[in-house]
C-alpha cells in the first residue's frame, strides 16, 4: 500500500497561501487551526502529520506569516483529537541534546499511544548557529557525524529500560526492577551520557525515525537508521535514480531495503477541472512578492541579490556544491531545476514559491491519483508527503476526491488496522537492544 502523510505548514505551503481571502494570515500559532487538519488528515485514513521545524525564524516576517510553535508540544496537543494518525516531529541534532530528545519524544509516544515519528535534521544556516552560542555553522561532515552519534544514544537512551522493568507489585511493595535498566554509560566524540533516561520504554520501541537529507551524507545516514526519507524530487528519472539508490545503501548497512519508505513530497494543486487546477495556481503566483523571494534565492544561491534579474536565468559563475555548506541537496536541485528549463529568476521564484523544490502539480483529483499512481508503480516511491498549497482547502480536496480513488485502485486503505504509526508502516516494534545482548552472552 501506498503510504501518505499530511505536511502541515500553517495556511499552505504556497508562500502567498495567506494573501487570498479566505486564509486566516495568523493561524500558524492557533491550535483549533491544527487540530481541524489533524481530524481531516485522520479522515483520510493518512499514515502520520509532519511538522517541520527549524531553531531559527524561516525568512523575513514581510514575506509569509512568521513564527511556528515548537512541533512535539503541537503534536501533543493533537494526539489528544486524534486516534490513529501517526504524529511526525522535525529536531535537530546539531542544537539539541540526546538525553532531553530522547525524553521529549519517548513522552510523546507515550501520550500518542504509540504514535510518534522524529525526522532527523543536521540544520543548514549560519543563522541558526548564532543562536547556539557559535560564531559559524559546523562543516557539513561534522553536522552528520554529530548527528550519527547522536542517533545512537537517543536509541540507547531508549532501550536503557526493559519492557519488563516496571512491576507495579503492590503486594511485594516493588514497583520496578533495577536489575533491568541498561544505563547506555555512553562516551564518544561528541557525547557522555550516562542514563538511564527517565522516561520507560515506549509503546513502539522508540519513535519511527525519519530523514529528509539528500546529500551524500545524508543518504549514509538514512541508509544506516531511517524508517522513512522525506526527499524532493522533481521528474521521474531523478525519482528512480535516488531510490534505487537508496535502497542499495541499505544492504552494506545490514538492512532489509523494505524497511526503509521513501516518500518525495509533491504540492497538489487540485480543481474540478484542470483549468480550475492552473487558475488556483496561477492566482498564488500572481499574489508573491518578488523582492521578497530574490533576497531568499539570493541567500540560498550565496549571490548578491542585485545579481539575479528577474527577467533573466540564473547566472553562469555560481559557486559550486563544494563550496556550499548548508542545504548541499536542496541547493542542487535548484540549480539543476534552473537550468535543466531554461527558468528566469522570476519563473524559479514562482516554482520555488510553490513547493520550495518539491514537486508542483497541478490538476483534476484522477490526474493528481494518476501521478501518484505512476511514480508508485515505476520504484520511483513508496508514498508521498502530501503538501497542500493552501489550507485547510488544499488538505480537504486531497481528502475527499484523492484519497477515494486511490483507495478504489487498492492502493490505499480504506481502514486502519493497525494502532501505532509502525504498524501503519509495517514495521516491527524494535527488539531492545540489551536485552538483545544478554540473551546472546547467556547462549
Amino acid at each position: 500500500m501506498l503510504h501518505l502523510n499530511a505536511f502541515l505548514m500553517g495556511v499552505g505551503h504556497h508562500e502567498a497561501a495567506w494573501r487570498l481571502p479566505q486564509s486566516n494570515p495568523f493561524a500558524q500559532t492557533e491550535v483549533e487551526h491544527f487540530k481541524r487538519l489533524a481530524r481531516i488528515a485522520e479522515r483520510g485514513k493518512l499514515d502520520s502529520l509532519f511538522l517541520a521545524d527549524s531553531p531559527v525564524l524561516w525568512n523575513s516576517i514581510g514575506r509569509r506569516p512568521g513564527g511556528t510553535l515548537e512541533p512535539t508540544v503541537l503534536l501533543a496537543a493533537l494526539a489528544g483529537v486524534t486516534n490513529h494518525i501517526g504524529l511526525i516531529a522535525t529536531a535537530s541534532t546539531t542544537y539539541n541534546e540526546p538525553f532531553n530528545l530522547a525524553r521529549r519524544f519517548a513522552s510523546l509516544d507515550h501520550i500518542s499511544g504509540g504514535r510518534a515519528g522524529w525526522n532527523i535534521v543536521t540544520t543548514a544556516g549560519e543563522q541558526a548557529a548564532r543562536n547556539f552560542n557559535l560564531d559559524a555553522l559546523p562543516a557539513h561532515r561534522d553536522r552528520y557525524a554529530r548527528a550519527a552519534e547522536f542517533v545512537e544514544v537517543s536509541l540507547k537512551l531508549w532501550d536503557s529500560w526493559d519492557d519488563t522493568a516496571p512491576l507495579g507489585d503492590k503486594n511485594a511493595g516493588r514497583w520496578g526492577d533495577d536489575d533491568l535498566l541498561y544505563p547506555p554509560e555512553h562516551i564518544g566524540r561528541h557525547f557522555r551520557v550516562a542514563g538511564p533516561l527517565n522516561v520507560p520504554r515506549s509503546p513502539q520501541g522508540y519513535p519511527l525515525l525519519v530523514q529528509a537529507g539528500s546529500s551524500e551524507d545524508g543518504k549514509e545516514l538514512a541508509a544506516r537508521y531511517a524508517e522513512a526519507v522525506f526527499t524532493a524530487q522533481q521528474t521521474l528519472g531523478e525519482a528512480q535514480e535516488f531510490y534505487r539508490d537508496l535502497k542499495r545503501r541499505t544492504e552494506p548497512a545490514g538492512r532489509d531495503p523494505d524497511t526503509l519508505k521513501i516518500l518525495p513530497g509533491i504540492v497538489p494543486a487540485i480543481g474540478a477541472t484542470e483549468a480550475e487546477a492552473r487558475a488556483l495556481e496561477d492566482e498564488l503566483d500572481r499574489l508573491i512578492k518578488p523582492e521578497y523571494a530574490r533576497q531568499q534565492l539570493a541567500t540560498t544561491l550565496r549571490v548578491d541579490p542585485d545579481d539575479l534579474d528577474l527577467d533573466k536565468e540564473l547566472p553562469a559563475d555560481l559557486p559550486g556544491e563544494d563550496q556550499i555548506e548548508g542545504a548541499k541537496s536542496r541547493y542542487t536541485l535548484i540549480v539543476t531545476l534552473a537550468r535543466r528549463e531554461r527558468l528566469t529568476v522570476r519563473q524559479l521564484i514562482g516554482r520555488l514559491g510553490g513547493g520550495r523544490g518539491h514537486r508542483t502539480f497541478a490538476g483534476t483529483p484522477e490526474q493528481v491519483a494518476d501521478a501518484i499512481e505512476q511514480w508508485y508503480r515505476s520504484g520511483a516511491a513508496d508514498g508521498f508527503n502530501i503538501m497542500p498549497p493552501v489550507l485547510p482547502s488544499g488538505l480537504e480536496a486531497f481528502v475527499d476526491h484523492v484519497v477515494p480513488i486511490l483507495q478504489r485502485r487498492g492502493l490505499f486503505r480504506t481502514e486502519y488496522t493497525g494502532t501505532t504509526l509502525r504498524e501503519h508502516y509495517g514495521l516491527p516494534r524494535p527488539a531492545n537492544q540489551f536485552t538483545r545482548q544478554l540473551t546472546a552472552a547467556s547462549h
